[in-house]
């Protein structure tokens, strides 16, 4: 590492450069890959910010351990019969970082908030009408009790409440603004408080000794919350390289997410370790249908058969991920026995088709990019794995942007390509199916499938659901739009001074219910 970084690392960890102080002794140090892009929740905002921010605030709903939507600062909820109106009843005993008791009227004053444009809440346009929903009025007719009221059901309201890039649609106290409306900072009701962000080098959050936990274990964002450090500093270390360094010189108690190539040498280390979970992102072998050569079903389906994504998913995860053939994650409680079932590998069966369909060896392009180093090597296995069914495929290589470019537009044979999470099932679907001629980067366009999508947006009930997404699943391994590969997996690196850490499917560090060893 240079002086340079050496000096940078310091200042992140809030250590007197170029020595390195002892670490205190009642906090959690956290490397985090990026600053905060504000405190405003759900506003400007990435991944980064989203993670430390839900330290601070929380929601009526959050999601659980198991991608489902629980109970959070609401004690429960009620429908009506014609699924527009949604009535929510709050906790006792909840209190703001500044002392004061949670209501409805904060609850009613932080979605106004949320659903004025002005404030460009992540969102908005969700919720709005320029989406499926529309919140009509948010009402409040008793201190315990807020009234929701939408234009239209939908199965999805509650999922999007719940979006950890949506902030939870995070209840704050109307002080967390000026008497001019411009943001100060987060008074939120989480176990922990923002003491200071110091731009470029960390974030100290505080422990809030008024926090009111719900009962029982950690559940995702939800279940029960204790605070068991008195602070939490998030420092800023860009180079994955120097968060390693900190880490194994014992500067950080943790990595949440490190490479596979990380994790082998960390395992290998005395005093850290490394956790993992499975996430929902999605791993997928993307084929252009509108294609003249990848129109025809069968040469999709020869694909499909020569590519072994049981070999794809080891080699390329290192065993840290199985395959999974339907883009409804593993992880998700609606994926089933159902969505297990794919195509097995038979090369013999794959020629067979090639043959049929008159595939004599024409090139066939598959895009990739190098910024993403499973996606480069699920194409060159991929690409090998197809050879020997008589495939003749062509890598081409591009930088993320242009791949990104060309993902959007359509124009593309096939390429290896990656999802970020979606928590909801629909939502996996709706991010590869709709009409190409208006949604060019969509890879199926089956006309009955976008129906049962839009039936599954609308429909609450979990078995009728269920359904609904077993049938999808066998629609898209005939249709092969795509061949789904693996789900990603979260690998955090731990020091052994911490107990109780656990990554999880959403991909976002819990420094709750985590202890320092004495």
């Amino acid at each position: 590492m240079t002086r340079l970084s050496r000096l940078a690392l310091a200042a992140a960890l809030g250590l007197a450069a170029p020595a390195l102080a002892a670490p205190p002794a009642d906090t959690i140090r956290v490397a985090l890959n990026g600053d905060l892009r504000s405190t405003d929740p759900g506003t400007k905002r990435d991944d980064n910010t989203d993670a430390v921010i839900l330290h601070v605030v929380e929601g009526l709903v959050a999601y659980r351990e198991d991608a489902s939507v629980g109970p959070m600062l609401a004690e429960s909820w009620a429908v009506s019969d014609d699924g527009k109106t949604y009535t929510f009843t709050l906790r006792d005993g909840v209190k703001f970082q500044n002392g004061a008791p949670m209501t409805s009227a904060e609850v009613v004053w932080s979605w106004k908030r949320w659903l004025d444009p002005k404030t460009e809440w992540r969102c908005l346009p969700e919720l709005d009408g320029r989406g499926r929903m529309k919140i009509e009025s948010v009402e409040a007719p008793d201190p315990k009790t807020v009234v929701f009221k939408l234009n239209a059901p939908s199965a999805l309201f509650l999922a999007t409440m719940a979006r950890t890039d949506c902030a939870e649609g995070a209840v704050i106290h109307p002080d967390s603004v000026g008497a001019d409306g411009k943001w100060i900072k987060p008074i939120g009701t989480g176990p922990y408080q923002l003491e200071k962000w110091e731009p470029g080098q960390y974030v100290l959050l505080k422990r809030f000794d008024g926090y009111a936990s719900r009962d029982g274990d950690r559940d995702g964002y939800t279940g029960g919350k204790k605070a068991l450090a008195e602070t939490v500093r998030f420092a800023i270390i860009g180079d994955p390289a120097a968060a390693k360094t900190a880490l194994l010189s014992g500067d950080i108690d943790l990595v949440p997410d490190v490479s596979i190539a990380d994790k082998q040498e960390i395992d290998g280390q005395k005093g850290v370790r490394t956790e993992l979970a499975q996430t929902l992102s999605m791993s997928a072998i993307l084929i252009q249908t509108r294609d003249p050569l990848m129109k025809d079903v069968r040469i999709r389906k020869a694909l499909a058969l020569a590519i072994d994504t049981s070999q794809i998913a080891q080699a390329v995860t290192q065993g840290t991920s199985p395959p999974n053939p339907s883009v409804i994650p593993s992880a998700s409680p609606y994926h089933t026995a159902v969505e297990e079932q794919g195509y097995t590998p038979n090369a013999e069966e794959a020629k067979k088709l090639l043959a049929e369909a008159g595939y004599t060896g024409q090139p066939i392009k598959m895009l990739v990019n190098r910024k993403y180093q499973n996606v480069y090597d699920t194409a060159i296995f991929a690409q090998a794995l197809a050879q020997q069914a008589g495939f003749n495929i062509e890598l081409e290589v591009l930088d993320w942007g242009a791949q990104l470019d060309r993902y959007t537009s359509g124009q593309y044979q096939i390429m290896s390509f990656s999802y970020s999470a979606r928590m909801d099932p629909a939502l996996s679907y709706e991010m590869v199916s709709g009409p190409k001629d208006t949604q060019p980067r969509k890879v199926w366009e089956n006309q009955e499938a976008l129906k049962l999508i839009q039936e599954a947006m609308v429909t609450s009930d979990p078995q009728q659901r269920q359904v609904i997404f077993d049938k999808l699943h066998r629609m898209q391994i005939e249709d092969v739009p795509l061949i789904v590969t693996y789900n990603g997996a979260e690998i955090a690196a731990v020091s052994d001074r911490l107990e109780g850490y656990k990554p999880w499917t959403a991909s976002k560090p819990r420094l709750w219910n985590v202890a320092i060893k004495n």
